[in-house]
């Protein structure tokens, strides 16, 4: 996939895959919340191995379309990339953040709730209700993902963030490696370095309550990077490429390993690499179509508002409809009226929040690398912005 003589500039199935992560991971958080049961839709972290499978893919394939216009060996060229990621993601999560710490003793409770009618174990109170500065700082700068104390501690599914900012400090340097040793060695390497830091970390006593330090979950962040690398000359180069990305996918690291979550991963990585590099096949390409075309497309754009801002409406309207009805309503009756509820609200309020919070945010990202690069490698850097990350 030669992506700059062809001329692409947007994989379009990456919209539609996006938004589907998104509402797989509401669905699985409905589920939990409601006590319904639903095959895999009722695990919600498979959906957020897909958000890291395309994130590692988008990386890598604006890198290819940006190697010609910014040298990757300097410092400045890094600088900009943090700065461009920084405000396609902080935006939002501050305002979602500062939400949900006021919220977080009324979510509290009405979790204790749910969790008291469907028998589950309570959540620890502290994960909802801590205020404190050490909380504040922590998820305002990002680091929050490498402590286990406070990985894992707002009503948002943030941990994920957290997980993604590291792998964006980390991008520039997987680069160099890559353009060192080649990308199927350096994913080899990278893998293999984070898998003893993984180990590591265990030993030494720091477990993390979600898998949010990235010696967890990079090698689903490499499986998308490699189906997304330039492979070199050779066709079954490519097929390289995926048998060593389905490798990394059944690493015994970051989350549940058993039969389905095993084959499901191995799916995501197959299916996706069939919508990018398999398009001769006319169902694929279908299929690649239908989730570039335009419902996908704002589904796709809407699904970090989602994906971040899910929980903040759904806690309140499961311990709404419980409280209401009780054991009156079935399993299924509470997901459908919780889903009628909180899937409209919820893309109402990611919509209102797209508007007017990351697009300011994004333009004000574009600014301030304007300001500080300098008109000519803001030009340069200019290229693919339409592609929006995941």
């Amino acid at each position: 996939m030669d992506i700059r003589r062809a001329g692409i500039r947007r994989v379009e199935c990456l919209d539609g895959l996006r938004g589907l992560a998104a509402l797989w991971v509401l669905f699985g958080h409905m589920v939990i919340l409601t006590g319904f049961r639903l095959p895999v839709l009722s695990k919600p972290d498979l959906g957020v191995d897909l958000f890291i499978l395309l994130s590692g893919f988008l990386m890598v394939f604006q890198y290819r379309l940006r190697a010609g216009a910014e040298d990757w060996s300097a410092p400045g060229t890094w600088a900009a990339f943090w700065a461009r990621r920084f405000f396609r993601l902080a935006p939002l999560f501050y305002v979602a953040l500062a939400v949900a710490l006021i919220a977080g003793p009324a979510i509290y409770a009405d979790r204790v709730l749910i969790d008291g009618f469907l028998g589950q174990p309570l959540q620890p109170r502290e994960r909802y209700t801590d205020v404190s500065l050490a909380n504040i700082a922590t998820h305002v700068s990002f680091v929050f993902g490498l402590l286990p104390d406070y990985a894992f501690r707002t009503p948002l599914p943030d941990w994920s963030l957290g997980l993604e900012m590291q792998f964006y400090a980390a991008f520039p340097f997987l680069v160099l490696l890559a353009r060192r040793m080649g990308w199927v060695p350096a994913a080899l390497v990278a893998a293999g370095a984070a898998l003893a830091l993984a180990v590591l970390a265990h030993r030494l006593g720091l477990d993390f309550p979600m898998p949010a330090f990235l010696p967890l979950k990079l090698h689903l962040f490499l499986c998308g990077m490699l189906i997304a690398a330039d492979p070199g000359p050779g066709r079954g180069r490519i097929a390289v490429h995926l048998v060593v990305a389905m490798l990394l996918a059944v690493m015994p690291v970051g989350g549940d390993h058993d039969l389905l979550h095993v084959v499901v991963r191995e799916l995501l990585v197959l299916g996706f690499f069939a919508l990018v590099h398999l398009r001769a096949a006319s169902a694929v390409d279908w299929t690649a179509r239908l989730l570039g075309s335009r419902p996908f497309h704002w589904l796709g754009e809407l699904s970090y508002g989602a994906y971040l801002i899910h929980l903040l409406v759904l806690h309140p309207v499961a311990a709404g409809v419980i409280a209401h009805f009780g054991t009156g309503l079935g399993a299924a009756g509470r997901f459908a009226l919780t889903g009628a509820i909180v899937v409209p609200v919820t893309y109402a309020l990611a919509f209102m929040t797209y508007k007017l919070v990351e697009l300011p945010g994004q333009r004000l990202g574009k600014a301030v690398i304007a300001r500080f690069a300098g008109n000519g490698m803001q030009a340069r850097q200019t290229v693919a912005e339409e592609i929006a990350a995941p």
